[in-house]
């Protein structure tokens, strides 16, 4: 294949075969990024067949990763950051430094001197960016207390990392192992020095984000939003995102990941904030896809069997030993177990930063090539595992919660307030709300005004809890569609309100209240004709598409007379003509 066709064999083959076996993977009840990881073992060079650029897979991760952080970024704040400061700072050198001493440990039962061990143990310490934000967002757990605290810790291990880079070099000169080094001369000094300026480059670029990006980020983009051109916007948020990352590292030397987060932060503040991370999203998705599969290229199956033991040993580091250091660190903090068990799982895996440690470590020769072979397998094992340990925890934090409630003292009260998916509502002819985000929850509010008994199902735990402190039921996901949908008894329900966006969640969830409640009414949202069509297919007896409402609301003042015209059709919303409003059932 001539080279010049080479990125575009590796998107399309990547993209392709990630599909198929994320498909595969799904059927087999397993997550998809296990899909996408295979899909990269295929393309990679230690299996036959095509072999995709192993120099263009990790940049277009790279590309994944600043969209992912900018996303992130989008919705977080600087006093989000601020407020998790307290354990995130602590609580990730801490963790950092008992995971380099457990990989320090192993390199010296391997024979490897204590500078390898050092190096070695330090790769095996930070966490996946990609990983840990997607699993995360699944949870939909990025705005809760716990999310921020692991994103929090994940920006202190960042951090970490980009001084990890700038001080290896170093080190390797004063210890005579990189044979481009001048020399050992400066000892000490060179390494302080190299702290020193590592140090001021990142306040200055804190700084300069705070101060000027803070003013000039949103004014931009409210400037192209006047111009009326979505493409344009669309533009200028990939600039925006793209253009201060590559920036940040070029000119302050932090990473990519950091500095997207930190544009992601700063625009966050501007009222377009929401709209940005609805552009970006198709791309961000597309990109963290390719992130698995350069992944997965890099996996040579055969240290399965040239290092069972040793890899063994690696995997327990970064999923066990990593994870309950962090486990009890949470705790010490006086955090419940149920949160604990959230973190550490979200941080049971190593990702981009160990890659890149590897590969400079082996390059000043720092670590021997069977040390980075053991990292890379680790993390790609690590990040197939990683989905079942969250699916654990899922199982576990229930029982956690009412254990713990308990234990506060609260009794059956406290009980009602703790997140239980399966316990059936004792509500009848009542109204079911799915979702309480911005149009679920004025929706909740109409109901609670004209005295509708209701309950909500809701997947963020801290809505919920609010929810439930103004006396409001909730059905905690995620769960199954079944569970939750027999959970809110719709065979006494009146009607059902689907006020998620996702499409494909909704019409899960109105095909199982079908199959139990088929004479109940279900009215949902949709955003295009073809989601329309597909709520329809489900049994949604009405769709209201923002776009269409619109119209109708605009046709109320059209010039008298046209009404007439147009007959009885309604552009507005999709319905029976026989459904009647709320307060007349």
């Amino acid at each position: 294949m001539p080279h010049h066709t080479s990125l575009i064999a590796l998107i399309v083959g990547g993209l392709v075969l990630a599909f198929l076996f994320g498909m595969v993977a799904q059927r087999l009840r397993l997550s998809p990024l296990v899909g996408y990881l295979l899909a990269g073992v295929l393309v990679g060079p230690f299996t036959p067949g095509f072999v995709g650029d192993l120099e263009l897979a990790p940049q277009l991760a790279e590309i994944g990763v600043i969209l992912l952080m900018f996303g992130v970024g989008l919705h977080f704040s600087v006093k989000d950051l601020m407020a998790v400061k307290a354990i995130a700072v602590p609580g990730a050198l801490v963790q950092i430094a008992m995971a380099t001493l457990m990989g320090w440990g192993l390199a010296l039962a391997m024979g490897w001197s204590s500078v390898t061990g050092f190096v070695f143990g330090f790769a095996l310490a930070t966490a996946s960016t990609v990983v840990l934000l997607r699993a995360l967002q699944d949870r939909h757990l990025l705005e809760t207390r716990q999310g921020h605290i692991a994103i929090g810790w994940l920006i202190v291990e960042d951090l970490a990392c980009v001084l990890a880079l700038v001080l290896l070099p170093a080190l390797a000169s004063i210890l005579g192992t990189d044979s481009t080094a001048a020399g050992g001369s400066g000892g000490l000094q060179a390494i302080l020095a190299s702290i020193g300026l590592t140090l001021a480059k990142v306040t200055a670029f804190v700084a300069v984000m705070l101060i000027v990006g803070r003013r000039f980020i949103p004014w931009l983009l409210h400037r192209v939003a006047l111009t009326g051109s979505r493409e344009l916007f669309r533009l200028a948020v990939l600039a925006i995102a793209l253009g201060v990352a590559f920036g940040s590292a070029e000119l302050f030397g932090v990473s990519f990941a950091l500095g997207a987060f930190f544009a992601g932060m700063i625009l966050s503040e501007s009222e377009l904030s929401h709209q940005a991370a609805t552009e970006i999203l198709p791309l961000r998705d597309a990109f963290a896809v390719l992130f698995f599969v350069s992944v997965g290229m890099m996996l040579d199956p055969t240290i399965v069997v040239r290092d069972f033991w040793p890899l063994v040993a690696t995997i327990g580091i970064i999923m066990v030993g990593k994870s309950a250091a962090a486990m009890l660190i949470v705790r010490a903090f006086g955090h419940k177990m149920s949160k604990a068990l959230t973190i550490s799982a979200s941080l049971a895996q190593i990702g981009e930063f160990a890659f890149i440690i590897a590969t400079l470590g082996v390059s000043l020769n720092l670590l021997p090539v069977q040390a980075r072979d053991l990292i890379l397998a680790g993390a790609i094992f690590s990040i197939m595992l990683n989905p079942m340990v969250f699916a654990l925890v899922d199982r576990l934090r229930p029982w956690l919660e009412l254990r713990e409630a308990s234990e506060a003292g609260a009794g059956e009260a406290a009980a009602e307030t703790v997140p239980v998916r399966l316990r059936k509502t004792s509500l009848r002819d009542h109204v079911i709300l799915i979702g309480y985000g911005r149009v679920g929850s004025l929706l909740g509010e109409a109901l609670r005004a004209e005295k509708v008994p209701f309950l909500v199902i809701e997947e963020n735990p801290e809505i919920a809890e609010r929810l439930r402190t103004l006396g409001i039921e909730v059905l905690m996901g995620p769960a199954s569609p079944a569970e939750l949908i027999e959970a809110a008894n719709v065979t006494a329900a009146t009607r059902m309100f689907v006020a998620i966006p996702n499409a494909i969640d909704a019409g899960h969830l109105i095909e199982q209240t079908v199959l139990r409640n088929p004479d109940l009414v279900i009215v949902s949202r949709a955003h295009t004709d073809g989601e329309v069509a597909y709520l329809q297919s489900m049994g949604a007896d009405t769709i209201i598409m923002g776009e269409r409402e619109i119209a109708r609301a605009m046709r109320l003042y059209f010039p008298s007379g046209y009404h007439e015209h147009e007959g009885a059709r309604d552009p507005g919303i999709v319905r029976p003509p026989s459904l009647k409003p709320l307060t007349e059932m």
